[in-house]
């Protein structure tokens, strides 16, 4: 993984009803769905965040192929690092840096979205997101 993107990962229902007559239909249960409590603002920010972080994760995942290729790294090395449970820490650990809400703006709520929107590859998308975090 290149320092830019290590840096940038870092940085940044149903309500029970009557009795059925049939015995073999399960009995209904009360399983309410919670209500979101959170802002628009917030979801926004987390649905961004979120989608950003997998992304990151795709192109973390891709460098390490490169790398494989390259023989920067070995199979193992490479093997190691496409571990569900890498990926998933790697995801989460950038969705936390990214998802505070306290912390961003809705300019900064919309770079993501339409960097996400408009750049499909690592490398411009990794541009793209360096505008996070400048003023606007």
């Amino acid at each position: 993984m290149n320092m830019k993107s290590l840096v940038l990962i870092l940085a940044i229902s149903a309500c029970g009803g009557g009795k059925s007559t049939s015995p073999a239909a399960p009995e209904p249960t009360n399983t309410a769905v919670a209500k979101d409590s959170r802002t628009p603002f917030e979801q926004r920010l987390s649905t961004a965040c979120m989608n950003v972080a997998k992304k990151l994760t795709a192109c973390a995942v891709a460098d390490t192929d490169a790398k494989l290729a390259s023989g920067e790294i070995t199979q193992k090395d490479h093997d190691d690092l496409e571990k569900p449970k890498y990926t998933d820490a790697l995801t989460s650990k950038s969705f936390d840096q990214c998802n505070q809400p306290d912390k961003r703006s809705s300019r900064q709520v919309r770079v993501l979205e339409v960097c996400l929107k408009e750049e499909q590859e690592c490398a411009p998308l990794l541009d793209c997101l360096d505008h996070v975090n400048k003023k606007g």
